[in-house]
């Protein structure tokens, strides 16, 4: 009962729990309505499935890939990216193409499956399914035509998918006959592949003859557009040259070719003539190609190289004024003058060589200017047969493209040009093992199935007539009259509690200390049985899901409430997980019996700097998972008061058997948020006054705790400890 005290001694559970063993015997006494049932429907599913016709079930595996052979694909695909890839949704098409209704009409017809009775509901006898028809539960074969009736049964009988992962599809036919289902996957398979062959001639076929009639179309427009060309030329004088441009372009051309060679000839002329006049003029040496080249001036030049090398000999032995010497000089000089006669009779042929270039020059310019004013004034008629031109080139292209296509069309119209877009990799073959029904599973399922709902209605009649559960546990309130003398045990207790001198300063080491003592109510300690923490913990697991969080909560400081905190928990950790958390941020000491003292704790997982982690260690000698308090700083109040705390104890209660929390004294406890986290209180009074614990246990009762209320010395531990554990 929430928020009320509790008789810890008494072994009996909370109200209304169910007893597991009065089920366990409810099942036990009814095993015959459970066992009978089941062996009767498992009988009857087993007649029924040795009375359902079996199917047996073949399957054949088509694979999608583009079979087409470059050598016979068209010149306008040849270029293009490899289509040997298929992408899932083509793949996905396909097998909806597997499932037409079209290549059903194809397959059906070839197997003649409408004469089988096993696709013709019609034609069969009775059976169970008739009855269900009857009254509106299914439809009715009689009301469907036959080709309804055959696809119904084609299609269920019927399934094909794609394989994950591949572009394989994967055919399934059922069928009475095992013979039927491996030739039925197999005529589908061949098929399917025949329609994609069929489909794509006539694809061809129809792209043909469109292309046909295009063609004849664009014949009569070619022929059409070259005779206006034509005769627009004719008209405007604009013929056609060499090299395919227009005769006036070809003549402007040429004319130019030779106005430039012309004004090259008459400067070269002129050059040659005016240096020729200077080295005359000048007496220089004559040493132009035109004098060179002269055969004249050669032979003249040699006769004087012939004289002067005379001269040189005879002027070794005579002297200068010697008529020989005399007579070679004169023919020198004689020859001398019929060079330089000669060099100004061809001064004289080049300028007049460039006086008839010039002549020409100016003759060509004049007839160059005339055809460019003539060009001129026919550009505009030259623009209109350039277009007309284009056009009838462009009807030209488009006629020579289609008639390409249309031969490629019509050397495509036949099935071996058209391979289909898929192969057969795996075919059906005949299987002697049925595929449905599956006995032994159907038998088994339907059993278990039997068995469960009859355990279900057993057990639910025995809930609902309250045998299950365990009867309720006397709830006893021995509060005294307050001017009641104290009885003799009270008076032996509080002698005893007297005479025992202890410090709870530092964890004691391992003695003999007598346990605490249990009671029901501070008022009335001497009346209840005495019990120690092994039995609470034993009250505590048959509590169940009630006694689950418990925290231990002090009268006050230096009563031992750590002490008592650790040995429960040890107690409990011996059948179960345990978790116990040190709450006590006014004196924290947990930390000195964990296997990691100087780890993060509670307070530092509430402010966000740890995780569950980091902050959870484990006893030095028992399976006791431990939690510290960690870094609780000069703002304990604040920890109280923060949302984290809440979740982050419910979410260890959510994770371990129990939650044991150190809360330290009642006077250091917020009592709130702690009811949430634990409604189970054990408050440790020590050596408390009586009227002191009944006021605490009054008070911690309100704020919702169960509590439970442990006086006399704080229990034993089994190892010693240097620092201080009082709480």
């Amino acid at each position: 009962m929430r928020g009320g005290v509790q008789m810890v001694g008494d072994p009996a559970a909370v109200d209304g729990e169910v007893n597991l063993s009065g089920i366990a015997r409810a099942l036990w006494r009814r095993k015959r309505s459970i066992i009978g049932p089941t062996l009767i429907l498992a009988l009857a599913a087993y007649i029924a499935v040795t009375q359902i016709t079996p199917r047996y079930k073949s399957e054949a595996r088509v694979l999608v890939e583009s079979r087409e052979n470059i050598f016979l694909r068209p010149e306008a695909e040849k270029a293009l990216i490899d289509r040997a890839t298929a992408d899932q949704e083509t793949v996905t098409s396909q097998v909806q193409l597997v499932l037409s209704r079209d290549l059903a009409r194809i397959v059906i017809r070839e197997l003649d499956l409408e004469k089988r009775p096993e696709f013709n509901a019609a034609s069969t006898d009775f059976s169970p399914m008739a009855l269900l028809r009857h009254i509106g539960i299914g439809r009715d074969p009689q009301s469907m035509t036959l080709e309804e009736r055959v696809f119904s049964a084609y299609f269920d009988r019927l399934r094909a998918y794609a394989i994950d992962k591949s572009r394989v599809i994967a055919i399934e036919f059922q069928s009475a006959d095992p013979e039927l289902a491996a030739r039925g996957a197999n005529v589908i398979a061949e098929n399917y592949l025949t329609l994609q062959q069929v489909a794509k001639q006539d694809q061809a076929r129809a792209a043909g003859q469109w292309l046909s009639g295009e063609l004849e179309k664009l014949r009569t427009k070619v022929s059409e557009a070259e005779a206006k060309a034509e005769e627009f030329r004719a008209k405007s004088n604009l013929f056609v040259g060499s090299g395919s441009t227009s005769l006036a372009n070809q003549q402007l051309t040429e004319l130019s070719s030779q106005v430039s060679a012309a004004r090259a000839q008459k400067a070269d002329a002129e050059a040659k003539a005016r240096l020729l006049r200077d080295a005359l003029r000048t007496g220089q040496a004559i040493e132009s190609s035109e004098v060179v080249n002269s055969e004249l001036i050669r032979r003249l030049s040699e006769q004087r190289v012939t004289l002067r090398a005379q001269l040189a000999e005879q002027s070794s032995t005579l002297l200068p004024q010697h008529p020989r010497i005399r007579e070679l000089r004169a023919q020198i000089v004689d020859l001398d003058q019929q060079i330089r006669s000669e060099g100004e009779k061809l001064a004289r042929s080049l300028e007049n060589d460039a006086k008839i270039a010039a002549a020409r020059l100016e003759s060509l310019t004049a007839s160059l200017d005339q055809l460019k004013n003539q060009s001129a004034s026919t550009s505009d008629r030259d623009v209109q047969l350039r277009a007309l031109e284009r056009e009838a080139k462009a009807q030209r292209d488009l006629f020579e493209s289609y008639l390409a296509k249309y031969r490629e069309a019509s050397a495509r119209d036949s099935i071996a040009a058209a391979p289909a877009d898929a192969r057969i990799i795996s075919r059906a073959v005949v299987s002697n093992v049925p595929y449905f029904p599956k006995k032994a599973p159907i038998v088994v399922i339907t059993a278990l199935a039997t068995f469960c709902l009859s355990s279900a209605f057993v057990v639910t009649g025995a809930l609902l007539s309250g045998e299950t559960y365990r009867p309720a546990p006397l709830q006893i309130d021995r509060t005294p009259p307050a001017n009641a003398p104290a009885s003799n045990a009270e008076r032996r207790a509080r002698r005893s509690t007297k005479a025992r001198t202890r410090s709870t300063d530092r964890l004691p080491a391992a003695a003999n200390i007598a346990p605490p003592t249990v009671v029901a109510a501070a008022a009335a300690m001497d009346s209840a049985p005495a019990q120690d923490l092994e039995e609470l913990a034993a009250a505590l697991q048959q509590e169940g899901d009630r006694g689950r969080r418990i925290a231990a909560i002090g009268a006050a400081r230096n009563v031992g409430t750590t002490l008592t905190a650790i040995a429960l928990g040890r107690a409990l950790a011996r059948h179960a997980r345990v978790i116990l958390v040190d709450l006590a941020f006014a004196s924290p000491n947990i930390d000195v019996i964990s296997n990691d003292p100087k780890a993060p704790g509670i307070a530092d997982l509430v402010r966000g700097t740890a995780s569950f982690g980091d902050i959870i260690t484990r006893d030095q000698i028992s399976r006791l998972q431990i939690v510290a308090a960690g870094s609780v700083g000069n703002d304990p109040d604040g920890l109280w008061s923060s949302h984290m705390l809440p979740a982050a104890l419910g979410a260890l209660a959510q994770s371990y058997d129990y939650l044991v929390i150190d809360a330290g004294a009642q006077s250091d406890v917020a009592l709130d948020p702690l009811v949430t986290a634990a409604p189970r209180a054990v408050l440790v009074g020590g050596d408390t006054p009586a009227k002191s614990l009944k006021a605490m246990a009054g008070q911690i009762s309100s704020a919702g705790f169960e509590v439970t209320v442990l006086t006399g010395p704080p229990p034993a531990l089994e190892q010693g400890a240097a620092r201080s554990a009082a709480a």
